[in-house]
């Protein structure tokens, strides 16, 4: 399902513009041209992410973000600034009160799927459809398929995601508390020792093409995945 971005922005030919590059890439754009409108967008299907501008017509883009940061259901949808005020005073500003980032006009489209794609993978990174391919090993989010060596490998939905955390973010050590946040998500009440069971699911679901080597265990401290071994 195509992801949803909420385009606030009140100059036509900027919004019609972000809107289009949005949906040659496979986007759902949602459009906002001043703050009331933007403000009844936020229902649901919500938005998977909030592209704002900093001045709009009843209210600002930090007003904006404020009411967001209010309600429970739209707290944690991530948001970019779009702007031409470049300042650091308003960088900061904007960061401080929620951003998640911050891109100012005049931008390429280049760059602006680049800082969209940066945002959805920090914040959700089964959000990004990209294929990841390290080693022979292969993950397509899109098809739901992992590969190694180009043989189709079995795993279950945990297993897939866990990989696809460590794939995205390899050669850095992670305790099996920021696995649990990561892959399982804040709110959800598992033990630990979960992450061990699914862990070696995902090794025997990698021995096939002697990837599993890549997940390693680094002792007293949590896990690794790395093409070192």
């Amino acid at each position: 399902m195509a992801k949803r971005i909420l385009v606030v922005e009140d100059e036509a030919p900027i919004r019609e513009m972000v809107c289009f590059v949005l949906e040659q890439n496979g986007f759902q754009p949602i459009e906002a041209e001043d703050y009331g409108t933007a403000v009844s967008r936020m229902a649901e299907p919500y938005p998977d992410l909030v592209l704002l501008d900093w001045m709009l017509p009843g209210g600002s883009g930090i007003q904006f973000i404020k009411h967001m940061k209010r309600e429970v259901l739209t707290r944690d949808i991530p948001v970019m600034m779009l702007t031409a005020r470049g300042e650091e005073e308003d960088r900061v500003r904007g960061l401080e009160v929620g951003a998640d980032d911050y891109i100012t006009k005049p931008f390429s489209p280049k760059e602006l799927l680049a800082r969209i794609k940066a945002v959805m993978r920090r914040i959700s990174p089964m959000a990004v459809e990209d294929k990841i391919e390290l080693q022979g090993l292969s993950l397509d989010p899109s098809s739901h398929r992992v590969t190694s060596n180009e043989l189709a490998l079995e795993m279950g939905p945990t297993e897939f995601k866990l990989l696809h955390f460590f794939m995205t973010h390899p050669e850095r050590v992670y305790s099996r508390e920021q696995l649990l946040n990561h892959v399982w998500g804040t709110n959800v009440y598992v033990e630990d020792r979960t992450v061990d069971v699914h862990i070696r699911r995902l090794r025997k679901a990698l021995e096939t093409g002697g990837h599993d080597r890549m997940v390693q265990t680094v002792r007293g401290t949590g896990y690794r995945f790395s093409a070192r071994y």
